[in-house]
């Protein structure tokens, strides 16, 4: 997909409200399956459970790289819905915590931009499965917004 062809679906999904075609266009997000879900204001990222995603299968538990692809994938386009910029933000640095084991089942994320600077911009990320006030997960990640 061209930069221009790229930058035109996110104006239009902007304009629709609907971020589906976005998610479809990113080879990763498609592959594990993420979703989103708009609430109003507020993005709820939604990683369906599939048997491709699990790391060990005796518990059965999600593998640690997709929990933190999903996350990262999350804030990234939470980035490209809210912010003003119509191309890929560019990762500076990422960081997790794995705070409980990811069980087989649907497991979602919200974001928070934390710092929105001319260059670089902080989110940090949680992603919880049954109940939103015991994550799985947090993260950290940092962007170069700047276009450059």
């Amino acid at each position: 997909m061209s930069t221009s062809s790229f930058e035109q679906l996110i104006l239009q999904c902007r304009q629709n409200s609907d971020f589906a075609p976005l998610l479809e266009s990113i080879p990763y997000a498609r592959l594990i399956g993420m979703r989103c879900l708009q609430l109003g204001e507020d993005v709820i990222f939604h990683l369906p459970a599939a048997r491709d995603n699990i790391g060990n299968p005796t518990l059965p538990a999600l593998h640690g790289g997709v929990i933190a692809g999903f996350m990262e994938h999350a804030a990234m386009l939470h980035l490209l819905m809210f912010m003003d910029m119509p191309h890929l933000p560019k990762i500076i640095d990422f960081s997790i915590d794995y705070l409980r084991a990811g069980h087989f089942r649907d497991t979602y994320a919200q974001c928070q931009v934390w710092r929105q600077g001319r260059r670089v911009t902080n989110v940090a990320i949680s992603a919880w499965q049954t109940t939103r006030g015991e994550p799985i997960a947090t993260a950290r990640a940092h962007f170069k917004v700047d276009g450059a």
